[in-house]
């Protein structure tokens, strides 16, 4: 056994020997074991390091690959790890860029703002005038964050990767784990983590952004300052704001909060329906609200996209959940990717009605007796176990799409806590369920059936 197995086998069963002790050696109820469980898990990727921290937090933002109880967990995911030295972040820099940070920035904040498994952040300040993609003009003494990437992280990665390659096709072999794809889930990762480790693919990802929202006063990207970014080096603009978390009622009292969550909500629909590629880790710490009252959008690792025939599918499936039509909702489904086969479709169906019920219908009421606002996250988790129980595989994409849509309701019951996300999507995807069906090719496509449907009634 390799030094790495032996220390992934240590870690393993040292966390499992806690787990088992929590549960009380199996005796407990099912879901303290199953929260004692998850506990472990996410213990074991702080415990083994960048690669499991990465591959932790990917699979919390994809339910459709782990129980509620371990999203819920993972999702607390500490990627914060001492920082590496100065010195270190001055050879990388000067590697990059030609020349060390003190020379290439006005300032340069030899204490990190932030230390993570994957890279550090930096306070600067621009040296000279710099205009972005944008046209912007910024001018020198513009506050700066900088992104660097740990030295030796990438080779440190590679060779876990490696031993997880090995694992995965021993685990492909097992018939009970091959249905959750272990080396398409890891080819998947590793590519999620290539993208994470070359910081000029989120530089371009937040210029998309950027521009995508260019009209819209509420929402802010961070410009790139392209001068001083390459693979290992990130610059953008540093912007004051408050976490979500950190937002309270003095901070409240200053904005209105509940037309921020509006907002935002609105501008999640606005990625995933019009402009097909939607932010798929809102997490608080990715979210700022700004002294100015708009919503910053921050850290572009986790990046979901959506096809023309996709968008008009997810606008159908919206509707369907937001009217409670599960027969609708199955249909978008399908459009999505999603096969349910003959033999376990009623029983879906049924499932699918129940959660409409529980988490979204209109009557549901708080004790005090007012009426409960729609529970979208309930629903979405809800519906991906209940698939998940009957064996239903889930098409690439739409798990971390039905992820990213709870995380919506999160964010916005951070600002607000009795919003509603469903009630702000009902008239938007409405309107554009609307307009799909009133294209002149969607209206030629549709004649010849609506001919026939009123033959047949005249007739009958």
């Amino acid at each position: 056994m390799t030094a790495r197995a032996r220390r992934v086998a240590g870690v393993a069963l040292r966390r499992a020997s806690q787990a088992a002790w929590s549960a009380g050696l199996g005796l407990r109820p099912r879901g303290v074991r199953r929260a004692a469980w998850a506990r472990a898990l996410r213990a074991a990727c702080e415990d083994l390091g960048p690669l499991w921290i990465k591959l932790g937090q990917l699979l919390s933002v994809r339910p459709d690959l782990a129980a509620p109880e371990v999203v819920a967990e993972l999702e607390r995911l500490q990627d914060r790890v001492p920082p590496v030295s100065l010195e270190a972040v001055r050879a990388v820099v000067r590697a990059e860029l030609g020349a060390p940070p003190e020379e290439l920035f006005a300032t340069f904040d030899p204490e990190p703002l932030a230390a993570a498994s994957i890279a550090q952040v930096h306070r600067a300040t621009l040296a000279a005038p710099y205009r972005t993609v944008a046209g912007t003009r910024l001018p020198a003494g513009t506050p700066l964050a900088v992104k660097v990437v740990r030295p030796g992280i990438a080779d440190a990665v590679a060779a876990d990767l490696a031993w997880a390659r090995r694992w995965a096709a021993r685990l492909e072999r097992n018939v009970a784990a091959r249905r959750w794809r272990p080396r398409a889930l890891l080819a998947e990762f590793e590519a999620s983590l290539a993208r994470e480790l070359d910081l000029r693919h989120e530089g371009r990802v937040a210029d998309r952004f950027a521009r995508d929202f260019a009209d819209d006063p509420v929402i802010v990207v961070p410009p790139v300052v392209w001068r001083h970014t390459t693979r290992r080096v990130l610059t953008t603009v540093y912007l004051e704001g408050w976490r979500l978390t950190e937002l309270g009622p003095a901070q409240r009292a200053g904005i209105d909060a509940r037309a921020l969550a509006v907002h935002g909500a609105e501008a999640f629909l606005r990625q995933v329906l019009e402009h097909g590629r939607f932010h798929a880790d809102l997490h608080p710490a990715n979210l700022l609200v700004t002294p100015e009252g708009r919503i910053a959008y921050l850290d572009f690792g986790i990046v979901g996209t959506t096809t023309p025939a996709q968008r008009d599918a997810i606008a159908h499936l919206l509707v369907a959940t937001a009217f409670g039509d599960p027969e609708r909702a199955l249909r978008a489904s399908r459009a999505l990717g999603l096969v349910v086969p003959p033999a376990v479709e009623a029983a879906v169906r049924r499932g699918v009605d129940d959660l409409l019920r529980r988490h979204l219908a209109a009557d549901r009421r708080l004790p005090d007796g007012t009426r409960a606002p729609s529970d979208l996250r309930g629903f979405a988790l809800g519906f991906l176990r209940l698939l998940s129980d009957v064996r239903v595989p889930i098409p690439e994409g739409y798990g971390l799409l039905v992820k990213a849509l709870a995380t919506v309701e999160g964010v916005a019951r951070a600002l607000v806590p009795d919003v509603d996300v469903l009630e702000i999507a009902r008239p938007y995807v409405t309107r554009r369920v609307a307009v799909q069906l009133l294209r002149p090719e969607r209206l030629r496509e549709r004649a010849g059936a609506a001919a026939r449907a009123f033959l047949h009634e005249m007739m009958a």
